[in-house]
């Protein structure tokens, strides 16, 4: 047989074999009578199309024919385990089958609709509680698509106990968000990802990785593998899960003059439960914890600055602190986190003398070495920017917005000479790409926000907390007010 002879057959064959596959497939098709099959398929098809306009990633069209056969021509066995006579298996692969649809319903919905939220810390106290369960709405601001789509669900970055990532870093997508029914604005609390987060010490969370550099040096941060572990880099839907106070959006001017905040010149009302800490003199009165219960103070919250048991040096250390507000060392005085309820409770309480309000006057806040003289209790003023605004850099913002320009909105960023190049061109102007804003804890002075880390990009939003669904009291039993029944299906935002 020559070589054309054997060409043309083969050709021949391909394309007797391919016509009886299509009519192989067309028959299946005519065959499928079920309306509920038909439904579903093109409700799958027309959904995984758009889900694909949406990402713009059109490649990932090939797999439509994949969705189209799960509900119609079942060329690929999907069920083939209904079919075994061993009952024991087609009773663990009913339950396979159940779990792995669970997963992926859950991971849609994780990942566009709804996630799951507990306050861990409480940088939101007294609005939200620590040990509160709060349902998060992505669809408010509209939800993003994952930049790394092969994950775990319910997962956020790494898997406990084996201590591994839940995630694949390949493929990875670029930033992308549908419209939302609203959009962040001032007082809102939102949920968003750690924007110093990006760079991670595995042994220490805390502080962050640049404030650990700031106060050790890079170079000791990043050899001391036995203090700080390995630095690892995680994408931004990757990062801690956040949650704090929208105190200023795009193209606002922010400003802290002594712990109250204005925007744009004007004073901001202060939400009832923003707190400050306070230390509290007594006439020689021992606050019992039943009291400081019911005024609202956890108990790790509740401190009395000299006391039996604690260490002569803190002791010696917190006398000095407290005569240099003018109180009295030798009398009871306790150092409590107070909203205004809690403040003007207190005013009214027997034996209580003196209440003075905690002052900072620590620099180590954004931009980090940045030279400014600002401090937790007075800061700025500072610009929030806003998308396609155009900066000038000079030498008193550049430290201000050098992170934004190099790590948020991904160009090289130097400075040679009080000259500027931006992606290796001299140049002193900067369009931003991204909308920013600026958020703060209610727990003001114990709360790591804004103040410390900088600005929140737009593609760090992840939504909007819109129900307590369960809370529980860490210092209390479960036979003794463990479950808060008054916050619950609270309004997140009240």
């Amino acid at each position: 047989m020559s070589v054309f002879t054997l060409i043309y057959t083969t050709k021949q064959s391909f394309k007797i074999k391919m016509k009886n596959t299509i009519i192989k497939l067309w028959n299946r098709v005519k065959e499928q009578k079920s309306g509920k099959a038909w439904f579903n398929a093109i409700v799958a098809c027309v959904s995984y199309i758009l889900f694909i306009v949406w990402i713009g990633n059109y490649v990932w069209l090939i797999l439509l024919p994949i969705v189209f056969d799960v509900f119609i021509t079942k060329i690929i066995p999907w069920t083939w385990w209904k079919k075994l006579k061993n009952k024991t298996i087609v009773s663990v692969m009913g339950w396979v089958d159940a779990l792995l649809f669970a997963l992926v319903a859950v991971y849609f919905i994780n990942t566009y609709l709804f996630q799951n939220y507990q306050i861990p810390t409480s940088s939101l106290e007294k609005s939200l509680l620590v040990g509160d369960f709060l349902f998060v709405s992505k669809a408010s601001y509209g939800p993003r698509i994952p930049n790394t789509p092969l994950s775990f669900p319910l997962v956020q970055h790494t898997f406990p106990l084996i201590n591994t990532k839940s995630y694949i870093d390949k493929p990875h997508w670029e930033y992308k968000r549908l419209s939302g029914f609203d959009s962040i604005k001032p007082n809102d609390i939102v949920v968003f990802n750690f924007p110093a987060g990006d760079t991670v010490p595995q042994k220490v969370s805390n502080p962050d990785y640049y404030t650990l550099c700031y106060i050790y040096g890079k170079q000791f941060v990043n050899n001391r593998k036995d203090i700080f572990g390995d630095i690892i880099y995680r994408p931004v839907d990757r990062r801690e899960n956040y949650v704090k106070r929208c105190v200023a959006i795009a193209g606002n001017w922010l400003q802290i003059k002594n712990n109250q905040v204005y925007v744009n010149g004007e004073k901001c009302i202060n939400n009832s439960g923003i707190q400050f800490n306070y230390y509290i003199q007594t006439d020689g009165t021992l606050l019992n914890r039943e009291f400081v219960d019911e005024l609202g103070i956890s108990v790790a919250d509740d401190s009395l600055m000299i006391k039996a048991g604690q260490s002569d040096e803190i002791n010696s250390y917190n006398a000095n602190e407290i005569m240099k507000l003018g109180l009295n060392p030798n009398l009871p005085v306790y150092h409590f986190p107070l909203n205004e309820e809690m403040y003007n409770n207190l005013l009214k309480t027997s034996g209580i003398t003196k209440l003075v309000i905690e002052k900072s006057n620590r620099h180590d806040v954004f931009p980090l070495g940045g030279n400014k003289s600002w401090t937790r209790d007075n800061y700025g003023p500072i610009w929030i920017p806003r998308k396609g605004a155009v900066l000038k850099l000079n030498a008193y913002n550049y430290s201000i917005y050098e992170r934004i320009i190099r790590n948020y909105e991904n160009n090289t960023l130097e400075r040679r000479g009080g000259k500027f190049f931006i992606n290796n061109k001299q140049t002193d102007v900067y369009k931003f790409k991204m909308d920013y804003y600026w958020m703060l804890g209610d727990n003001r002075h114990n709360s790591a926000d804004s103040r410390y880390w900088g600005f929140v990009p737009e593609d760090h939003i992840v939504g909007r907390p819109v129900l307590v669904w369960l809370s529980l009291n860490k210092d209390k039993s479960w036979f003794d007010g463990k479950i808060r029944w008054n916050r619950f299906l609270k309004n997140a935002e009240e």
